[in-house]
């Protein structure tokens, strides 16, 4: 009964034999299709431009398509041109306007020249599957000029819907919408694999991009999972994400990007540490606010005022969740005001500031109400900020803490192991799990913090689970015994800001804990790959993002300009697509010069493995799909046949 129950649903779509035989036929073809090109980014840290430039152009696909088309008939120069024509056809275009005194034939050469590369790139897919990717208004003209062949005739046709673009004054809204096309057709599967957020300017940018991308999975960061604990009104998520914002100066991102209302805690640093230069609390200045510029000085008011803040509320949850074993990083009570000193695990070490003006030596984790106050007013910002909310709302039904897909094991940091490389039992909660089954709790508690917090299994306030996460050592997120923030601000020896990776980080160049890996997640050990962010790779000092002989690759290449002294390069995007997997290593990204110039460099590609025979999609996830799809198609053949179904002509 269940079934035919599901049948006349089906048939709502396919009335008949007909309809039902004819959509057979059409996934049959599907099949037989060759797969679409995946790509891999991971560790984006709010660095929008750099992003959407990697993904415009393909990580270099694109470049690589325009030499094959056009190697002998345009030089260089050209083809590099043409390469920025797509990357950002809205620069090109205003750049072309400036230099050329008759614009008409360089938007005749430029239509020409995009459709030849749609064309290019758009082969592995099904006609309606490409006009789905195009505007709306133009699917139509657009698909009819991708499809013109080169008879007579169709060529008149096809030079005159070139010709008439042009006469009608749309010639740039085409030249745009191609542009956009081609990368959207290079690049068929988004996967991020962790932290959009923090350290650069813009990651609201990064997630309204995302947002209108046509096929995007995520796998939560440590950062991303702050953010979402944000969201909840946890105010030990709160004041970590304000500071580390605060930090890097990213004052147009929090008030306007999110609405974010900082103005108490400006006043309140400002009343609190009027005096104090907060000298150890300057910002990190790597992108001016262009809205919403603030006084250094009061920015590293702001900053030591939350920090503060953090540790207050952090030593609170420490407090009150036993099992999350972190009570070693109760430092407050520590203190030793009178000698200017901090005891850090059996060892005394000078402050580098001594001024705590909101500190009760008595009990020094409780607010004062001015405090209290500040974190009510925060809280409600973040909770009441529409913008943010969607957002995290897009984290949650399109992110997960893992994604197997393709045979491919996706995740932000590590499998917690002990030092033999076994899955480590982690209690929490009054849980003790390891391995998929610990990932899927932590999935699971996180999703019920956010929709269902009556639901979820922790103490305290909403939340707590996502701030584990964002720095508890057995956190799958984190994969480090501690996070020094407090060492960072208050000591200045060098030796007490170190935070010693798990073992996951020392042992996952093996090849046999990489294979245990996937076989927990039920991956075959011997063809499948781990895609791994989280750490960036030190390039200039030699290391290599294959690890485990070839099965796991780290993506972290740094694309966070913090990180590209330590890394060499800006980042990297793994490549899957019919015929291979490959690395493609990225040089930071240079914006555009005040003339409005920009200089794109082309990523240095390396194939990791290559296919003995190109890949369908019939031998992908989306294929098995297809096969039940056309399985149940059957079924309702037999149902209309059999007369359990009533045909509708």
């Amino acid at each position: 009964m269940q079934e035919i129950k599901y049948l006349k649903k089906l048939a709502d779509k396919y009335p008949n034999r007909r309809a039902a035989r004819a959509e057979i036929i059409n996934l049959k073809a599907i099949l037989n299709l060759p797969k679409g090109t995946e790509y891999f980014l991971s560790d984006l840290h709010g660095e929008h431009e750099a992003f959407i430039h990697m993904l415009r152009s393909a990580s270099g696909t694109i470049k690589q398509k325009i030499d094959e088309e056009f190697g002998a008939e345009l030089n260089d120069v050209e083809r590099e041109d043409l390469a920025a024509l797509v990357y950002d056809p809205e620069g090109a275009i205003r750049r072309a306007k400036k230099a050329l005194p008759k614009i008409n034939k360089w938007y005749y050469d430029s239509l020409y020249r995009l459709i030849i590369i749609c064309k290019s790139v758009s082969t592995k897919y099904t006609r309606n599957k490409v006009r789905g990717r195009l505007p709306k208004y133009m699917a139509y003209i657009i698909d009819e000029l991708l499809h013109a062949d080169d008879e007579e005739n169709r060529a008149n046709y096809y030079d005159g819907i070139i010709s008439s673009i042009i006469d009608e004054g749309v010639a740039e809204y085409y030249i745009t919408a191609i542009a956009e096309a081609i990368y959207k057709l290079a690049v068929d599967k988004l996967h991020i694999i962790g932290d959009i957020f923090d350290r650069g300017a813009h990651p609201d940018k990064i997630m309204e991009f995302l947002m209108g991308f046509h096929d995007v999975d995520i796998q939560w960061g440590n950062h991303d999972v702050v953010w979402m604990g944000a969201a909840c009104g946890n105010w030990a998520c709160i004041a970590n994400v304000l500071r580390m914002n605060i930090s890097y100066n990213n004052f147009d991102m929090l008030e306007v990007g999110y609405g974010i209302n900082l103005r108490p805690l400006a006043t309140f640093a400002e009343k609190v540490y009027g005096d104090d230069p907060c000298t150890a609390f300057k910002p990190h200045i790597i992108d001016e606010n262009k809205f919403d510029p603030v006084d250094p000085k009061l920015a590293a008011k702001m900053h030591k005022a939350i920090a503060i803040c953090q540790f207050k509320v952090e030593g609170q949850r420490i407090k009150d969740h036993p099992e999350y074993k972190l009570e070693k990083r109760l430092l407050l009570d520590k203190i030793d005001l009178e000698k200017g000193t901090v005891m850090v695990e059996g060892v005394e070490w000078p402050l580098k500031d001594t001024n705590f003006p909101t500190l009760d030596p008595e009990n020094p984790y409780r607010f004062t109400d001015d405090e209290k106050q500040l974190m009510m007013s925060l809280a409600a910002s973040f909770e009441q900020s529409e913008k943010l909310q969607k957002h995290i709302r897009f984290l949650f039904s399109h992110g997960s803490l893992y994604k197997r897909i393709n045979g491919n094991l996706l995740y932000h940091g590590c499998i917690p192991v002990d030092e033999n490389g076994n899955f480590k039992n982690v209690e929490i909660n009054d849980v003790s799990l390891n391995g998929m089954e610990l990932l899927d709790y932590f999935d699971t508690e996180v999703r019920r913090a956010y929709f269902s917090p009556e639901k979820a299994e922790e103490k305290g306030y909403p939340g707590d689970i996502m701030w584990y996460l964002w720095l508890g050592f057995d956190s799958p997120l984190f994969g480090k015994e501690k996070m020094t923030t407090f060492e960072r601000l208050f000591i200045a020896d060098k030796k007490t800001h170190k935070e010693p990776a798990r073992p996951y980080y020392k042992l996952r160049d093996d090849r046999v804990l990489c294979q245990r890996i996937l076989r927990e997640f039920n991956l075959n050990p011997e063809t499948g790959k781990i895609l791994n962010g989280h750490v960036p790779v030190k390039i200039k000092d030699g290391e290599s993002p294959i690890k485990g002989d070839g099965l796991l690759y780290v993506i972290d290449g740094g694309m966070s300009k913090a990180y590209q002294k330590d890394t060499g390069i800006a980042g990297y995007t793994f490549i899957f697509n019919s015929r291979f997997m490959a690395l493609a290593e990225h040089k930071p990204y240079s914006p555009k010069k005040e003339d409005g110039t920009q200089v794109f460099h082309s990523p240095k590609i390396m194939k990791v493995h290559e296919f003995e025979k190109r890949l369908l999609v019939s031998d992908m996830d989306n294929g098995t799909e297809i096969y039940e799809q056309i399985r149940d198609l059957k079924n309702l053949i037999y149902a209309f046949k059999d007369g359990l179904i009533k045909e509708v002509f």
